[in-house]
């Protein structure tokens, strides 16, 4: 995905328009592609901007839905877990865990083992969970809390990049002959005929206007899926849940694992790490209502719900919010069933069309594949060039990646000219972050980068597990920008000051205060 496509530059026709750059609809492009259909994709923002970069960053089958029936969930969830790992490697990857169990805690061991048992069967006896002991619990995880100790399941899931998943299905759609962009609104949906024929498109750098015919719609938008302009009524009701997570350094919390364990105050689940050279905490599960979807951010009652959950399990870090480099919240567009309880809820997805037009909204991360086809399959009924064929990996298959496997998985086939094309003395990894500044030089040449959060929030993750968000970067980064972007000094300092401004508001644990 090379240079931005001029709004006047794209077809007045296409088969199929995809409104929302998120895992949903980069799947969902992903796959049309593949059906040889004209396909476009908008975002009003950067490509997953929304809900979709502020996931818990696990790819996994929700072992929790069995002990809520949704057994079906957690069987399709498992499958495309396992997939993943297959046709995404080294971005997907195999992410242990551990639970550990105490004397007295409910559910107990013996209820713990069968639904880990069954998790294994659903994946083909894939996943290999096994008990330890508590001594060998502690050889693993040392600062894990002691007292009433009977033990831990060991059991194996995933972990991604979400930003980055998302980002290759729409680089790989793109290369299939599909059209993205981002900072793209659609201002009204045009209707006709008693149906929806297209979209009025708005440049949001530009104000530019573009209207283009499509024979489907989809919308999926996610959180704002009852928001498109000119949408026929069919949007199930929506309860946006917001889900918000501290990131620690691994020096402070220094686990080799993920465990999870049972919040002290209310029983939830909640876990803990290691992701991109830091430790992810989390996670919260609350009503956040309609205000600022775009850029939600943790309360100070959540910080401390989660402070309390994490030094009851592991008491002897003494560990502090402020030990914490960064925070992040996403809203999870949970359709509404009116349960008393947010994490009641069910995850799966909920699908509606109407002539012109196919909605999509809810579902998991992990499931994305499966609900890009059932919405492909819908809208068939009305463009039956969009029928999806048969299954295909994920991603096409790359020849000899093993010289640098975790580059392959977050860039795919480009990896190769990556390496190729940029300074070599710029491929080394950061001091501060599992990053190169060869990989910030190509994503600002090649990935749509529009401004400096795009750069350290979504292609890489610099703004997550670098202290202070990066900022002891900024002099690379600028002449980075420069030389690819063709800012100026004074375009340079505005993208600095609203990088600082948008780090400060989201993602400061200071802020919090």
């Amino acid at each position: 995905m090379t240079g931005r496509i001029a709004l006047g530059d794209l077809p007045g026709k296409l088969d199929l328009v995809v409104v929302g750059g998120g895992i949903t609809g980069a799947g969902i492009l992903r796959e049309a592609a593949r059906t040889g259909a004209k396909a476009l994709l908008v975002e009003q923002a950067d490509f997953a901007s929304g809900t979709s970069s502020a996931s818990s960053k696990l790819v996994h089958g929700g072992l929790r839905y069995l002990k809520t029936g949704q057994w079906g969930l957690t069987l399709e969830s498992v499958r495309e877990r396992q997939r993943l790992l297959a046709d995404a490697a080294g971005l997907v990857e195999a992410q242990p865990f551990l639970m550990p169990l105490y004397r007295g805690a409910r559910p107990g061991k013996a209820a713990i083992r069968f639904g880990l048992w069954l998790y294994d069967r659903m994946a083909g006896g894939a996943a290999g969970s096994h008990w330890l002991t508590p001594e060998a619990a502690l050889r693993l995880e040392p600062g894990l809390r002691r007292e009433g100790l009977l033990g831990a399941m060991a059991y194996q899931d995933a972990r991604t990049d979400d930003a980055r998943l998302v980002l290759r299905l729409t680089l790989e759609a793109v290369s299939n002959g599909a059209l993205a962009r981002n900072y793209t609104r659609v201002a009204q949906l045009l209707r006709g005929d008693g149906r929806v024929r297209g979209v009025a498109l708005r440049d949001e750098p530009t104000g530019a206007t573009r209207e283009i015919e499509a024979a489907v719609v989809v919308n999926a938008t996610g959180a704002w899926a009852g928001d498109l302009a000119g949408a026929p009524p069919g949007a199930p009701p929506l309860r946006p849940l917001r889900g918000s997570h501290l990131v620690f350094p691994l020096a402070k919390l220094p686990v080799g694992r993920a465990v999870s364990w049972m919040h002290p105050r209310d029983g939830r689940p909640v876990f803990v790490y290691p992701w991109e050279g830091a430790a992810i905490y989390g996670t919260t599960d609350l009503d956040h209502g309609r205000d600022d979807l775009a850029h939600p951010r943790m309360s100070a009652a959540e910080a401390q719900y989660l402070m309390e959950g994490l030094t009851h399990q592991f008491p002897e870090l003494g560990l502090r919010q402020a030990d914490a480099m960064s925070c992040y919240s996403g809203v999870r567009p949970v359709v509404s069933s009116g349960k008393a309880n947010p994490s009641a809820e069910s995850r799966e997805s909920a699908l509606w069309s109407s002539p012109g037009l196919v909605g999509i909204t809810g579902g998991k991360l992990t499931t994305f594949r499966v609900t890009a086809r059932d919405v492909l399959r819908e809208a068939a009924r009305q463009c039956p060039l969009l029928a999806p064929g048969d299954d295909q990996p994920v991603f096409a298959p790359i020849p000899n990646p093993q010289d640098a496997p975790r580059l392959y998985g977050r860039l795919g086939a480009q990896a190769g000219a990556c390496l190729r094309d940029t300074p070599a003395a710029e491929q080394a990894r950061l001091p501060d972050a599992p990053y190169s500044l060869a990989e910030l030089r190509w994503a600002a040449r090649h990935e749509r980068v529009a401004h400096l959060d795009d750069l350290l929030m979504r292609r890489t993750r610099i703004a997550l597990v670098a202290p202070r968000g990066g900022e002891a970067l900024f002099p690379q980064l600028r002449a980075i920008c420069q030389a690819e972007l063709g800012w100026d000094e004074a375009r340079w300092q505005a993208e600095e000051t609203r990088y600082r401004e948008l780090w400060r508001r989201c993602h400061s644990v200071e802020a919090l205060a």
